[in-house]
């Protein structure tokens, strides 16, 4: 194991550019816990969420602590989840606990440690297996432990990979194995292993993309966490260490400062290796090109760098840009086809039959594997069988994005009047897609339209006529689109920095509520407000001068937003503030959801935010909210699930209550999870809405005296409620035993000291 985790490759598998781990490795972020929406955004949004929230919030835990207990937990941690964006170090944070546990200095109390990869696994996946035999085949030392020490020895499965599984787990209908020596696919064998049924006493690490990770059922796993890469000190003691010139680590440093989206990115470690290869290029040659600014400038220089490389490798000389992509370009192409086709399957990983299948000579592609690592490597053999797979998903996304400009320039696509009209369809096709898979894609394709860069890399993307004009019209369509984030994104790809100026100026401005915003600008707004590091002590969207549809683009900002008032919900908004309520950690402490007709939907949303450890929410108010009686069943029930941290709650005007709904809420102040100081049940002296008796007055009597230390203010005028109805909750106020300081109650025509306090 020591052999097998001692040296590594960044980028690079070619001959004599392994590395001792040690040498290199920087301790990743890594948190107890994961970010919400991970699975439902393309990793380079996820990204962009970590780097702020890591600045912010959270202690890191080191890789070799994963499975020790924090002070507050209990019980043993057995199975952990580890999520991470690709590219990001979850491979090396696998390597470097293995390594250290080899060497002696860590986890000493683990017997064995056993690392498989998915990949790995995938080239056995039609075989019957026993965990004994699947040892011996991974790991041949481990013949000479007996089957029957399996269970005295304290064994670690790391399985290393999820994201790149081609097994179907199936934890719902699955046979029970318990028997080490006992045959069975690798499917039950590993679902055994995960939930505990066979060989109980053995930890198990998983590794896996976010989008991955929901294989695995919440209740087999004791422990999540997640690797969000470099912090911004890291970054620079990453530049620091590859460059022993201190001046142009210095400069590398400075100019990806300069760009947002060049420092989110860099939080990837592969992306520090690729912005390094490119600006060290760059910076110590006399190329007279200006440094790149967006993705789409690094990457194709990064094509450009890597290409000459392996044609000076192999004793070739190219004078110009273009001529060099004309040499190179038939491979790259294929690479390129390569690329698109298995992005639109969600492919990572690939084998001999996916090559040859987009026309690539095996021979073609390990020229590039082999000699340009960079772009394109051939993993380790295993049973003699390679696989393949693009050093970063961003690669393959650029690539494949390559291929698809290419295709349109040369016609070899659904013929399109315009590039703008192409660009377009492309954006539109990318909106429907739910989980932003291409949308790193559209903005490479953006990116490339740009006059530079097609200047750059014409010999493979061809030419475009009047490219200047072209531009434009792609900026304008885009404006007009302005559906998401990342129709701004690519404006910035194409170095159209407008919108971002304005948004700057209107945060500026004195006079914000005067200042009429376009929809894009909402969009380009929210994006500013989110990634800020200042949480915003309100979201009031009646501030902001733009159409209702403008107004639903600022709306995610609730989730940096400390308090969110005076706002028209849709369903996904609902999952907005869900999202808000269980992030790690959750800003929003005041509520008010007050005359939307919110549904069984956005109810659902709402309780999986209040049942969520990480909700501190002090303040809600649902006035008028339409709720039925289920409704309310379901969020008293969310209420009491756990510790709570409401101050007040408003349940104004919902006709729906009743004496039912008020008994449910009674037996939530009755609870010792409620720590809840203003129960408001009808704030309108207009309408009677919530049609309370004198039950849930008698309801209210047993709850403050079961509990009376938490509440202090009651309303229940509009609920014709008699004098005699309320005469006891009158004596709790005049009680020094109870905190009940006011209680209104209208219809009883008593609004004196006695009942006001």
């Amino acid at each position: 194991m020591k052999r097998r985790c001692e040296c590594v490759t960044e980028g690079s598998d070619e001959k004599g550019s392994r590395t001792l781990l040690n040498t290199i490795y920087t301790d990743l972020y890594i948190t107890e816990g994961q970010s919400e929406e991970v699975n439902t955004q393309h990793e380079v949004k996820q990204l962009e969420r970590a780097s702020k929230i890591q600045n912010l919030h959270d202690t890191p835990i080191r890789c070799h602590d994963i499975f020790k207990a924090l002070p507050d937990q209990h019980g043993p941690i057995r199975v952990v989840l580890t999520n991470g964006v690709a590219g990001v170090g979850k491979t090396f944070s696998v390597q470097k606990f293995t390594l250290d546990w080899a060497e002696g200095l860590e986890n000493q109390d683990i017997s064995v440690v056993v690392l498989l990869s998915f990949r790995e696994l995938n080239l056995i996946r039609g075989e019957q297996h026993s965990l004994v035999t699947l040892l011996h085949v991974f790991h041949p030392t481990l013949q000479k432990l007996p089957a029957e020490n399996l269970a005295v020895c304290k064994l670690l499965f790391i399985f290393d990979g999820l994201d790149e599984s081609r097994l179907s787990l199936d934890f719902n209908d699955c046979q029970i194995v318990s028997d080490v020596t006992q045959k069975s696919s690798l499917n039950v064998l590993l679902t055994n292993l995960i939930k505990g049924n066979l060989l109980p006493s053995a930890l198990v690490w998983i590794t896996s993309r976010p989008a991955a990770a929901y294989q695995i059922p919440p209740s087999c796993v004791a422990r999540v966490t997640e690797v969000r890469g470099f912090t911004d000190a890291q970054k620079e003691e990453y530049f620091k260490k590859r460059f022993s010139d201190e001046e142009l680590s210095s400069r590398i440093i400075s100019h990806i400062k300069t760009s947002k989206s060049l420092h989110i990115m860099c939080g990837i470690p592969v992306f520090c290796w690729i912005t390094a290869t490119v600006l060290e290029n760059m910076l110590t040659t006399e190329q007279r090109e200006e440094l790149p600014k967006t993705m789409t400038d690094m990457y194709s220089q990064f094509l450009l760098v890597q290409t000459k490389r392996k044609n000076k490798y192999h004793g070739q000389h190219v004078s110009s840009p273009q001529g060099l992509m004309e040499a190179d370009r038939e491979v790259l192409l294929k690479l390129g086809r390569l690329a698109f086709e298995h992005l639109k399957k969600g492919n990572i990983m690939f084998y001999q039959e996916d090559l040859e299948q987009c026309g690539l000579d095996v021979t073609e592609a390990l020229v590039y594997s082999g000699v340009c690592t960079e772009i394109f490597k051939r993993e380790s053999l295993i049973f003699q069988k390679p696989v393949y797979c693009f050093v970063h998903l961003s690669i393959q996304e650029f690539l494949a994005a390559v291929y698809v400009f290419h295709c349109f320039t040369s016609k070899n696509t659904v013929v399109f009047s315009s590039l703008h009209h192409f660009l377009k369809r492309v954006m539109e096709k990318s909106l429907k897609s739910k989980n932003g898979h291409l949308d790193l894609l559209v903005r490479f394709l953006h990116g490339l339209s740009v006059e530079s860069n097609q200047r750059l890399l014409e010999g493979l993307l061809g030419q475009i006529e009047d490219s200047k004009k072209t531009t434009q019209k792609v900026i304008n369509n885009l404006k007009e689109i302005s559906v998401n984030i990342n129709i701004f994104h690519c404006l910035m790809e194409m170095n159209d920095i407008s919108v971002y100026q304005e948004i700057q100026e209107f945060l500026k401005s004195e006079n914000r509520s005067e200042k009429r915003l376009s929809e894009i600008q909402c969009s380009a707004l929210a994006y500013m407000l989110l990634m800020s590091e200042e949480v915003l002590d309100e979201l009031d969207l009646r501030k902001y001068n733009t159409t209702k549809e403008g107004r639903w683009r600022l709306f995610p900002v609730a989730r940096n937003s400390k308090n969110v008032v005076h706002c028209e919900l849709s369903k996904p908004h609902c999952e907005v503030i869900a999202s808000a309520l269980k992030s790690n950690p959750s800003h929003l402490m005041d509520l008010d959801l007050s005359w939307n007709k919110i549904g069984d939907s956005g109810v659902k949303h709402l309780c999986a935010g209040l049942e969520n450890p990480n909700c501190r929410l002090e303040i809600l108010r649902l006035v008028k909210c339409r709720l039925s009686e289920n409704n309310w069943a379901t969020l008293i029930s969310a209420l009491q699930s756990k510790p709570s941290y409401l101050i007040e709650l408003d349940l104004s005007e919902n006709e729906a209550l009743k004496d039912a709904g008020a008994k449910e809420l009674c037996a939530f102040l009755k609870s010792s999870l409620c720590r809840l100081n203003t129960l408001r049940s009808d704030i309108s002296f207009q309408l009677r809405s919530c049609r309370l008796s004198e039950i849930s007055c008698g309801s209210l009597v047993s709850a403050l005296k079961s509990n009376p230390s938490h509440l202090i203010e009651l309303d229940l005028s509009g609920n014709n409620l008699k004098e005699s109805d309320v005469q006891q909750l009158k004596e709790f106020v005049k009680s020094p035993d109870y905190k009940l300081e006011t209680l209104r109650s209208v219809d009883c025509n008593c609004e004196s000291n006695c009942c006001q306090q």
